[in-house]
């Protein structure tokens, strides 16, 4: 007679013996390592870039201003406005009800990284690595004013796109409420109608009194 099988020491002891709910935690045990994966993955590019696109970032600044208060001033404002303006319009499009998780976190992360010009200004103004502080003395040499009208350009930018966002919010939902009273009144005078025409015929039907 063979010998049974060790519950405990079996390969399957604590797992579930439906094969559908066995097959559920081995996808979520999947989804979990690919996702401990990738978040290793991305703090390593973090880590990479942050070593060096601070430095790139604020050469490429330095270069295209060149040293002039006024055009610093000019850039800053542009890329503090434009890159905060666009992401948080894009980044509100993620509430559409048409799409779905997967494509709702893509909306988030496209925005996020469209204003990659202010979070890399941010990471060199705040930054306290050797990249972050090459890119700071670059900033204050050779492109004067420049992080200063970022940080305004951005509070406009966000300020603006909110307001157009509650504008727009408003305006669809004073529509929505003028179309629910055209309705409700179609139906009323529908049934205005309706109860004179059943009078009229009432009237008709009736015989003559002698």
């Amino acid at each position: 007679m063979g010998a049974m099988a060790d519950p405990v020491n079996s390969p399957s002891a604590g797992l579930p013996s439906d094969p559908e709910a066995r097959a559920g935690v081995d996808y979520w045990v999947r989804r979990l390592v690919v996702a401990l994966v990738l978040v290793v993955v991305a703090v390593i590019v973090w880590r990479v870039l942050a070593a060096a696109v601070p430095r790139w970032w604020a050469q490429r600044v330095a270069d295209q201003v060149d040293g002039r208060m006024t055009t610093g001033v000019f850039w800053g404002l542009f890329y503090g406005f434009v890159f905060s303006f666009l992401p948080v319009l894009l980044a509100w499009q993620a509430r559409r009800a048409f799409l779905r998780w997967p494509l709702k976190i893509a909306v988030v992360v496209a925005a996020f990284a469209l204003a990659a010009p202010n979070w890399l200004t941010l990471s060199i103004s705040l930054g306290e690595n050797s990249a972050s502080d090459a890119g700071w003395i670059a900033l204050v040499s050779r492109a004067p004013g420049f992080q200063w009208a970022t940080l305004f350009g951005a509070i406009a930018g966000v300020a603006l796109a909110l307001a157009l966002i509650v504008t727009l919010a408003g305006a669809r939902r004073r529509k929505a409420q003028i179309t629910r009273l055209e309705g409700r009144l179609a139906q009323r005078d529908a049934a205005t109608r309706t109860g004179t025409h059943d009078s009229q015929d009432q009237s008709r039907e009736e015989p003559p009194h002698a």
